[in-house]
């Protein structure tokens, strides 16, 4: 094969791969099985208002059955800054989490039922089994890209603003 054939050849590869990792990054988080988040969870939009005067918002998965709770974030690779999952609670309650098959740390915000961020913990490992637990009964978890809490000034006293929490 002649010097230029086989450049010719490492190129196209080259650029194939950067095609398909550009298409990946693109491409809205999937889940381990090849199915996209959005086929399983409806999404919202989500505000917090911290203590700062500041408003951030957030593309989110709602999380609001036993199913999808159970489901969660496991198996995703990436998340986009802006997104998370709201799990929803039918009632105000301890809750334990854990990072089982969860490949991302995440940050996870406890909130109570009237949109108010009762405790975070941050930085959670992936696909570790310890339990993570809320302090007092909360109604709802949110769960972001570790250091968004730090980044945006997220803590108790946050106030989440979404039609979750309105109906408490």
């Amino acid at each position: 094969m002649k010097p230029h054939h086989r450049l010719h050849r490492i190129l196209c590869a080259t650029l194939l791969w950067i095609a398909a990792c550009a298409a990946l990054a693109d491409a809205t988080v999937e889940k381990a099985d090849g199915r996209k988040l959005d086929e399983v969870f409806a999404r919202s939009e989500l505000h917090i208002a911290t203590l700062d005067a500041k408003l951030h918002r957030f593309d989110i998965w709602i999380a609001d059955s036993d199913q999808r709770r159970a489901r969660g974030l496991m198996f995703v690779d990436h998340m986009n800054a802006d997104a998370g999952m709201l799990f929803i609670y039918p009632t105000a309650q301890h809750i334990a989490m854990w990072m089982k098959n969860t490949h991302i740390p995440l940050d996870m915000l406890f909130v109570s039922a009237d949109g108010r961020v009762a405790q975070v913990v941050a930085d959670t490992v992936p696909m570790s089994l310890k339990t993570i637990e809320s302090d007092k009964d909360v109604n709802a978890v949110i769960e972001l890209n570790a250091g968004t809490a730090a980044r945006l000034h997220i803590g108790p006293g946050s106030q989440v603003i979404h039609p979750a929490f309105a109906k408490r």
